[in-house]
């Protein structure tokens, strides 16, 4: 059916036409006394698929220049047509969205008339940045009106994925059942700890999970050490000297080791305290993987990736730490340090 360009949209005059397109997806806005009022995406995609013949005058406008038409006055037309496209090829009825989110997506078989937005969708390209602040505001603003958050990255080959973005609050049913053991005494060396009392060796390895045994002292982490250093369950002493270490005496210490120390802790603190199990997540590629219950007999939740306050990278990094995690069958969080509290974002590949 014929089409008037009209700036940057397309009119459909006859009301008949325009009600017949209206009616079987949705396209564009019904106009006052009749036809319909079409946006550039709707029109290049109605163009593409053939329902649709655009005219400027008696020219024919085809799809190469309504294209180039659209992106002279939209920024990254090409990267929105790519995800609109997908998604109505998927069954869904998509409108444009507000200035926080690039799409409105309604459920198959729902109708904006009908049924509320089912997915807010951000298009961008592999090449932009992931800005955690960003993204957790977003994903309060999605929570809010009960929407999902879907992120939609489009690569250099034109395929896209797709990734549901919200926030957690993980909980584990982990609770410390420690009695009181008296001086218990741990010995650092270099970049690790060991504790070497039978008794110390039980209840931090065995009732409350903390590190690994090697024969029969238990070996601790750095983070480990600092947490139990914290809650006053040890006593730290150099391997060396015997001298007395305290919390601040180690994470100065451990600082020099590792550069990132108190971004980890911070987050490993949170986690413990949330009653989770946290053991280290290096063979994962993450800081940290998580229990909510006994390691021995469950497997890890989580993996857990302690980031700063403006953590903002590009999007090939955030891919690898969700198809590794996917890989495993775990759930990836980025763990947000911001004031004194830490946010966990939680992102999902997923099949809209």
């Amino acid at each position: 059916m014929p089409g008037i360009i009209v700036n940057d949209s397309v009119i459909i005059e006859d009301a008949a036409e325009g009600s017949q397109i209206y009616n079987k997806g949705f396209y564009g806005y019904p106009r006052s006394g009749g036809g319909l009022e079409l946006d550039l995406l709707e029109a290049c995609y109605l163009v593409e698929t053939g329902r649709l013949v655009v005219y400027e005058g008696s020219l024919v406008i085809g799809f190469s220049e309504i294209m180039r038409r659209a992106a002279c006055v939209c920024d990254d037309f090409e990267i929105d047509y790519l995800v609109y496209r997908d998604l109505r090829q998927r069954g869904y009825i998509v409108k444009r969205g507000t200035s926080d989110f690039d799409f409105r997506v309604f459920p198959r078989g729902g109708t904006p008339t009908s049924s509320p937005t089912k997915f807010w969708v951000s298009a961008m390209t592999e090449r932009s940045l992931f800005d955690i602040e960003k993204f957790l505001q977003d994903v309060e603003r999605s929570e809010k009106t009960r929407k999902e958050l879907l992120v939609a990255v489009v690569d250099e080959e034109g395929d896209i994925t797709y990734y549901k973005a919200s926030s957690v609050i993980p909980k584990g049913r982990f609770s410390s059942v420690r009695k009181e053991i008296e001086s218990i005494e741990a010995f650092l060396f270099e970049d690790r700890v060991l504790v070497f009392e039978e008794r110390a060796v039980q209840q931090l390895y065995d009732q409350e999970f903390y590190g690994k045994k090697i024969g029969n002292a238990l070996q601790l982490s750095m983070i480990e050490t600092a947490f139990l250093l914290e809650d006053n369950k040890i006593v730290l002493r150099s391997a060396k000297s015997g001298r007395k270490i305290g919390l601040n005496g180690l994470r100065k210490r451990a600082k020099k080791i590792q550069t990132d120390f108190d971004l980890r802790f911070k987050v490993y603190s949170d986690l413990r305290r949330k009653g989770l199990i946290v053991k280290t997540g290096f063979k994962y590629g993450s800081h940290f993987r998580v229990y909510d219950a006994d390691p021995d007999k469950h497997h890890s939740k989580y993996l857990v990736h302690a980031v700063p306050t403006e953590y903002c990278v590009t999007w090939p990094e955030i891919s690898r730490a969700v198809r590794l995690a996917h890989g495993v069958k775990k759930e990836i969080l980025f763990g947000r340090i911001s004031d004194c509290k830490v946010d966990y974002l939680k992102l999902k590949r997923v099949r809209p």
